[in-house]
């Protein structure tokens, strides 16, 4: 685009256009960035939603395994009662209550050891009770029930399931699960059975049990009961405990279930799973965003490199325009304007980058150009001239006017077939010569020109001889048009013409890799040393009339269209004449090809 500067009007429009190739960039760098934000956005946020039901799921199950391991442990105490009620020493004790006093006292010493051995079978701190109502007696292995009488009311109904309750035998009230069988089974109070087999544990034990689920675990489990308060682990923390206990004393809780809440600004996951024996909630509760908080940042991070990073697009946008865009334009304006024909056109912009050499580069060759170009035009010039006097001299009145004295003679003579042959020959050489549109020609067609005009000369003079023979393979070579004839004419006009006993032109031609050669060789009187060296030292001056058009035309153009190693070059015969070679460089194609070619000959005579 070529921009107009028009005092401060050019100059805003070139700044808009700048400006908008600017923003063009920086929009195709946002265009490449974006793709990615997008999709590390949604992979993000697929990610957080894995990880989060991953989080649920997870601590649900642990949940979940942990309280089936505190319900094993809670029905194992559960059988102890049964246990009791089953032994034969406890059940002959209770049914013979009238026997003797010493083997009561006997029968109830061992007892309590049975009860003091089935206590510690388990892992958990327990008490084992057995009641008789009837007697008001008590038989634990907690030493400050044991005794008559000791129990208080005996008409409690019976705890068939796990009840917890505050126990102050110790002293201190402390709470404790309860459970209780009857003897007989179906009855539901103390003042009913014959027995009543007890087993108690702390809530201790359960606190211990949260202590050892917790440790290596972001948690903070505990007990949970709507009427009752919540047993905590030994850590807990008091203030988040109770703000749970409040929200599920406003729901409605399924066996299991989770739900989220925010505490102490900071949202958590609460789980929670029903105990089958105990009937209380197993409750926990995980801040997610403290797991989540490496995804949020590495989200983060992400963020701000992408930010970076269009910072930094924006900034190599804005370089890569001042030392790439801007040296591009000016050199496509320059290169515009030697398309429009100014060879004037120079690049002004200065750069310490890669296109500094690539400017002065284009300078030097637009300027080499510029040079080229008036050189050949000059001698495109020159060239004009030559030809047109080339084809003056080939419509030589002379040569005309010999040629048709001799056919107005031979008609006189009625010598019909000269008169036929040398009108041919005539019409075809003028026909050929003074057609100027197409200056490339085959070779070929340069040989049927010689061969007209050497058939003419030799109808003239009856005494010249010739003989063309050419390789077949040369006869495709693109040549010049007028390239052999102004040579031939010379070796008749020069060489033989004079002869008192006529001659001999004889034109061979021959190739090798690299180039053709068309030789003209005459036996005419040929040229001294001295001759020779003069001709060859003219062919590299300006043309000229001491040597004529024909010559210094066909070197100069050979050299032009073929190199400077193509053109003619001059050798003694031996036994008098000249030897005139044509050379010209092959180009590759032409070489292969002419491989390709069956051999063959092209020849007149």
């Amino acid at each position: 685009m070529e921009l107009v500067r028009l005092g401060q009007g050019g100059g805003w429009r070139t700044m808009k256009y700048r400006l908008n190739i600017f923003n063009k960039i920086v929009i195709m760098v946002i265009l490449l960035l974006m793709p990615i934000l997008l999709l590390y956005s949604f992979s993000n946020r697929t990610a957080n939603e894995v990880i989060q039901e991953e989080i649920q799921t997870s601590n649900l199950n642990r949940l979940s395994f942990f309280l089936y391991q505190m319900d094993s442990a809670i029905e194992n105490l559960s059988m102890f009662p049964v246990i009791l009620s089953l032994d034969p020493h406890i059940r002959d004790f209770v049914e013979r209550a009238d026997a003797a006093a010493g083997d009561r006292l006997k029968a109830g010493s061992r007892i309590v050891e049975k009860l003091g051995l089935q206590s510690v079978s388990s892992s958990w701190s327990n008490d084992l009770t057995m009641f008789i109502p009837k007697d008001r007696k008590v038989i634990s292995t907690n030493i400050y029930l044991n005794g008559a009488d000791r129990r208080g009311a005996w008409t409690d109904r019976i705890h068939t399931e796990w009840t917890y309750e505050q126990d102050a035998s110790r002293g201190d009230s402390i709470g404790t699960f309860v459970r209780e069988i009857g003897e007989p089974t179906k009855v539901s109070s103390f003042a009913q059975a014959r027995a009543v087999y007890q087993v108690r544990f702390p809530v201790q034990n359960l606190g211990n049990l949260l202590d050892v689920y917790k440790k290596d675990k972001q948690s903070d489990p505990f007990l949970y009961h709507p009427a009752q308060e919540p047993i905590l682990n030994s850590t807990s923390v008091s203030s988040a405990v109770s703000a749970i206990d409040r929200r599920l004393r406003g729901e409605a809780l399924a066996d299991s279930g989770q739900l989220r809440m925010e505490i102490d600004g900071q949202e958590v996951l609460v789980s929670y799973v029903k105990s089958r024996q105990l009937g209380w909630f197993l409750v926990d509760y995980v801040p997610e965003q403290r797991i989540l908080s490496p995804i949020a940042k590495t989200r983060n991070l992400f963020y701000g490199s992408m930010g970076l990073l269009l910072a930094m697009g924006v900034l190599a946008s804005f370089l890569l325009y001042r030392n790439v865009q801007i040296p591009i334009k000016n050199i496509i304006r320059s290169v515009q304007r030697m398309k429009r024909g100014d060879l004037s056109a120079r690049i002004e912009y200065r750069s310490k980058n890669e296109f500094e050499y690539l400017i002065q580069r284009f300078n030097e060759m637009a300027e080499r150009i510029q040079t080229l170009v008036e050189v050949v035009y000059a001698e495109k010039i020159s060239s004009r001239e030559a030809a047109l006097k080339q084809l003056q001299s080939q419509i030589n009145p002379h040569f005309l006017y010999n040629s048709l004295f001799f056919m107005i003679n031979s008609a006189k003579m009625e010598d019909r077939d000269a008169v036929i042959a040398m009108g041919e020959n005539l019409a075809e050489f003028y026909r050929y010569t003074t057609r100027v549109e197409n200056q490339s020609v085959k070779l070929k067609d340069e040989l049927e020109l010689v061969d007209h005009y050497l058939s003419i000369q030799n109808l003239r003079m009856q005494r010249l001889a010739y003989g063309i023979s050419v390789p077949e393979a040369m006869l495709g070579e693109r040549v010049p048009r007028l390239i052999l004839q102004p040579v031939v004419e010379n070796a008749v006009i020069h060489g033989i013409e004079h002869q008192p006993g006529g001659g001999r032109i004889a034109i061979t031609g021959e190739q090798d890799e690299t180039f053709n050669r068309i030789v003209v060789e005459d036996n005419g009187k040929g040229m001294t040393e001295e001759e020779l060296r003069q001709l060859l030292a003219r062919l590299r001056q300006p043309m000229s009339e001491e040597i004529g058009c024909g010559v210094w035309n066909v070197h100069h153009r050979l050299s032009y269209q073929f190199g400077a190693d193509s053109g003619l070059s001059f050798a003694h015969v031996p036994g008098g004449g000249l030897r005139v070679v044509l050379s010209w460089r092959r180009s590759p194609e032409d070489g292969a090809g002419a491989r390709r070619r069956e051999e063959g000959e092209w020849s007149s005579s």
